[in-house]
Parts: C-alpha cells; structure tokens; sequence
C-alpha cells in the first residue's frame, strides 16, 4: 500500500496488522508533525527506495506500507441493514478502488466480489479508494448467484444496475436493507447474476451519453438508493 491518505487510513485502524513501513525524510517529518503514530518504527528511505517497488506511474508521496490483509466477514453474517454493493467481475483496480470511496462516503455495509475476475485490496486499488479499504468491509465470494441468495435469504432486496432494466431507479420501491449489484464495464451483469436479481433497474440520464464509467454509476445509483431508503423510513 502506498500514498499518504492509504497509508495513514491503515495506521489508524486498530484492526490492522502493520509489518513494514516505509517513509521519506519529508513523510517521516510530516507523520511526527501530525501526530501520527506507526506500530512499527518507519524506515527513513530515499525516494527511489520506494518507487523501485512500484509501478512507474505509481504516486507514493513518500510512504510505502506492508500489512496484512483486513478479515473478510462471512457474507451469512452481514448484518440486514442499509446498502450493500456487490461487483460483477469488475477487475480494474481504479474503478474499484474509486467505488470504495464513495461507498465509504455513503456509509455502504459492505462490498461483495468474486474471489476471481477482482482485483486485490492493495496497491492502485488502495490508492484509488484513498483510505476506504478501512472503513467499507470486503466480502470475497466463490460464486455470486449463491452470494446474492444468501443475501435475499438474509431479507436483502437485491437490485441489478443494467442499462436495459424495466424501470429507472428512482422508481423502484426500495427499502433497506437493499444489494445494489454492478457489473463490468462493457460486459455488465452475467445473465445468472441477472436472473437471480429481484429487479433489474436503469439509471435515466438526460444528456446524449446515456452510460456512465462504473464507478461514477456507483456513485449516483447509491446517492438515489440511499435518499429513497432514506424518504421511506
């Protein structure tokens, strides 16, 4: 994991393991200035020392940090409450990483993937999501139609996002707790995902692009649910 919010969301969240931390003499300065502490003493490197350990694009901002990966919670045990997201074989880390942070800023219970076909919780994934690996669970599932049974069978509505859906979301009548499922950009939703879903639903755009990249339908898909569920109770 590597960049300042990623690396300092990870610090602070008791429930981190720590092994490694790297910091350049500048992030090193900046985490005492700010208070921040590490259950590891840092490593005080030179720039290079951490960029040879990523990818060329990659933005450290002088900290670079090893640990464990966060428990995944069963998806049986998921507490029937809120909104729940679920991806579709989406693999790119970016989009999935961006789908973490607006999860986080809308209090999401939890993410549910594929153990397969997704990307892993580190590097550009953690960077992208700034911080949200720390506060949104993820739930790694072998296969997703027995993922979403679980759920619906956990009192869960679940809610396909398809382009094609027989209505707009803002329609439908949802109440929590509510699995909004997403599928890969292109590909979108496998048909045994979409038949187990108990709706499949649209998201109307005015203007003449009517598809949105993933993570930004992510983002307005849970602002609609969560005003809908909000206005219900």
């Amino acid at each position: 994991m590597y960049g300042w919010h990623t690396v300092t969301a990870a610090l602070a969240n008791p429930a981190r393991v720590i092994r490694r931390l790297l910091a350049t003499e500048n992030a090193a300065r900046r985490l005492a200035d700010e208070g921040i502490v590490s259950p590891v003493a840092p490593e005080v490197v030179r720039p290079s020392a951490i960029a040879e350990r990523l990818l060329p694009d990659a933005v450290h901002q002088g900290l670079y940090l090893e640990a464990d990966a966060l428990p995944s919670p069963a998806i049986e045990n998921l507490p029937a409450k809120d909104l729940v997201l679920v991806l579709d074989q989406i693999t790119d880390p970016h989009n999935v990483g961006a789908i973490f942070r607006s999860a986080s800023a809308f209090a999401v219970t939890a993410i549910v993937t594929t153990q397969r076909h997704s990307p892993e919780a580190t590097g550009a994934l953690a960077k992208a999501a700034s911080g949200a690996l720390e506060h949104v669970p993820l739930v790694s599932v072998q296969n997703l139609a027995r993922g979403l049974a679980a759920l619906k069978a956990n009192g869960f509505m679940v809610v396909g996002l398809d382009s094609e859906g027989e209505s707009d979301l803002s329609a439908l009548p949802l109440k929590a707790p509510v699995a909004l499922v997403l599928g890969a950009e292109g590909k979108g939703l496998r048909q045994l995902t979409r038949e187990t879903c108990d709706h499949l639903a649209r998201i109307d755009l005015p203007g003449a692009i009517k598809s949105l990249n993933v993570s930004n339908a992510a983002a307005l898909a849970l602002y609609v649910a969560s005003r809908k569920i909000a206005g219900g109770r």
